[in-house]
């Protein structure tokens, strides 16, 4: 460091020992001043790692060029108070790189051409679980006439997807989380709402809702998991497709089929889930519903968008099953009522059955959106008061309402 007086300066460029043009990656040395050309390639910069107060390095773009290639600056110690690397990426940029303590570590202070920020973050990996509103399980009540009893299929699960991107720094994501179906008593369950993720530089994905459980003589409904078929009573029914609108990987599957007894066990399909179709019904109980899948995006295995279980017409058997990861159970007719889909696992509702709940059918569990991204690079930037939890080196944050990140 140079002094005037007794007065310590602020290093200044030209106190720099001027080293030659570097093409490749490189330690830095307290004092040196290096010209960095990555017309070829990007390079990365080591700060030295043993360092005091006042050790300073220069880095000059020799050749404008890194905006196409950046430096990415490392070091053992702090950068501008956190682990993570930082990127020099503004063409014609020219910055010196003070240590001022361990607590900060090293810090730009001063700089030509830098743009808004000498030392940008790096981008950085986000992975996302984006799960719909479960739909709810078709209703109990009459919708027309039919010479057999009333009974609704099991609702659809809210679609499931993930994605991995690579997300620059600054750049805001916009969460919006699905609510489930609202439960009915007379007709096709109410599907379930979309979740999403999106923003610019963002791939936009979007879950669609899970399709409603069809009831008597109704088809179920698509969605991201399709809802169940209603009984047929002497009539055609058909299963609520899922994967609607269809992405890749599927979203979720078809629903079940019912089973017409004619004059008795007349029962009805399960819905879809993420993981499996919901099961068809049989002359002896009602479908059981899709199988969710398996995440483990928090840290720990949790299943999601399971699908809702359809409707047993018998006092001797239970209602078809909710799928794994928050399905809810289909009624019987000898009193056991429908089951909701679980609230953030985007679970289908069950079906209801005449006589039974007064006909009310499960509701469609509410979905939710799950960001896990490196610790290093968190920002704690967040609307909408997402839980935010970690774990191992990962910050994961659970976005149960509609709100943002910004990365």
């Amino acid at each position: 460091m140079s002094y005037v007086g007794n007065r310590p300066e602020a290093i200044d460029v030209v106190d720099f020992k001027w080293q030659s043009v570097q093409t490749s990656s490189f330690t830095g040395i307290a004092g040196y001043a290096y010209p960095c050309n990555t017309t070829s390639s990007a390079l990365t910069v080591t700060l030295p790692s043993s360092a005091t107060v006042g050790d300073a390095i220069a880095i000059v773009d020799y050749a404008g060029t890194f905006t196409t290639n950046n430096i990415t600056l490392t070091s053992s110690a702090k950068i501008e108070g956190g682990t993570a690397n930082k990127l020099l990426g503004t063409n014609r940029e020219g910055v010196t790189i003070t240590f001022v303590d361990t607590t900060q570590g090293w810090v730009a202070t001063s700089g030509v051409n830098e743009g808004s920020r000498s030392l940008t973050p790096l981008p950085y990996a986000i992975n996302f679980l984006v799960l719909a509103g479960g739909a709810a399980g078709g209703g109990g009540n009459p919708n027309n006439s039919s010479p057999n009893g009333y009974v609704g299929a099991g609702g659809g699960a809210g679609g499931y997807r993930t994605s991995t991107q690579t997300i620059a720094s600054g750049t805001q994501i916009t969460i919006t989380v699905g609510d489930g179906g609202s439960a009915v008593s007379t007709g096709a369950g109410t599907s379930g709402s979309d979740s999403s993720i999106s923003g610019s530089s963002v791939t936009t994905i979007t879950s669609a809702g899970g399709g409603g459980g069809g009831a008597n003589k109704l088809s179920g409904v698509a969605g991201g998991s399709g809802g169940g078929a209603g009984a047929p009573a002497n009539s055609s029914t058909s299963v609520g497709a899922g994967n609607t609108p269809s992405t890749s990987p599927s979203q979720g599957n078809n629903g079940g089929s019912g089973f017409d007894g004619q004059t008795t066990n007349t029962n009805s399909g399960g819905g879809g889930g993420a993981g499996a179709v919901g099961a068809n019904a049989s002359s002896a109980v009602g479908g059981s519903g899709g199988a969710g899948a398996s995440n483990s995006i928090t840290g720990s295995a949790i299943n999601y968008a399971g699908g809702g279980g359809g409707v047993t017409d018998s006092d001797y058997a239970s209602g078809g099953l909710g799928g794994s990861g928050g399905g809810g159970n289909g009624a019987r007719t000898g009193g056991t009522s429908p089951g909701s889909g679980t609230a953030n696992l985007g679970g289908g509702g069950g079906g209801a059955r005449l006589g039974v709940n007064s006909g009310i059918s499960g509701a469609g569990g509410k979905g939710v959106v799950i960001l896990s991204v490196p610790t290093s690079s968190y920002s704690t930037t967040t609307s909408g008061s997402p839980t935010v939890s970690t774990s191992g080196s990962n910050t994961i944050i659970k976005f149960t309402g509609s709100g943002s990140y910004t990365a």
